[in-house]
């Protein structure tokens, strides 16, 4: 890296601290060359403290470190992503990040569907909704409602129309979600289950 340090008159880059895992802005601090050098050397994450005038060490008080995964500089080489793994919680209030944000991994769209059919099971009949009513049904009806429509993406899978074949496998997903949540599950549960597999 050649990281533009002297664009600045104290010598000092902006250092963005993002979870490796989560992909969530943990917090901001500032590094010069020095805390840059000592982070790669101890894999652990070292800033430059403006209110205390020098290195400080992410946890070392706390004893919440940051643990390296890697760096980027970005397009004007002046400014760092740092990837890393936290040992607990990031900001001084105890929070997990310096906006007060929980460090969850997020899904996207798939987690914001996750919290609709949540909802819709926890109120029941009253929200008057398709999946309401699997809730209703059971267990059984909700597992043979995944059998059917994984039927369904195999025999898509042998045909040439995508969208059908896209189509099924959302209705799937859909349904398997339905179900996770009536076993008292989520996506991330499984996320987790491959990746204990993979270590």
């Amino acid at each position: 890296m050649n990281i533009h340090f002297d664009k600045n008159t104290d010598g000092l880059v902006p250092a963005i601290v993002q979870d490796a895992v989560t992909r969530n802005v943990l917090m901001l601090g500032y590094m010069n060359q020095e805390a840059l050098s000592k982070t790669l050397e101890t894999g652990k994450v070292t800033f430059f403290s403006r209110s205390k005038n020098r290195l400080w060490t992410k946890g070392e008080e706390s004893g919440c470190f940051l643990t390296l995964v890697a760096i980027k500089e970005d397009c004007d080489k002046d400014t760092l992503l740092v990837s890393v793994n936290p040992t607990g919680p990031t900001c001084h209030t105890g929070a997990d990040t310096c906006w007060q944000d929980v460090n969850n991994q997020s899904f996207g769209f798939v987690t914001e569907l996750e919290k609709t059919i949540k909802q819709r099971k926890e109120n029941g009949l009253s929200e008057k909704s398709y999946i309401a009513s699997l809730f209703e049904k059971g267990i059984n009806a909700i597992a043979q409602k995944v059998g059917e429509e994984a039927v369904e993406v195999i025999i898509e899978a042998k045909d040439k129309n995508d969208a059908l074949f896209l189509g099924e496998s959302a209705d799937l997903l859909f349904h398997y979600l339905i179900l996770l949540q009536a076993k008292g599950f989520t996506l991330q549960h499984v996320v987790d289950t491959l990746e204990s597999r993979a270590r």
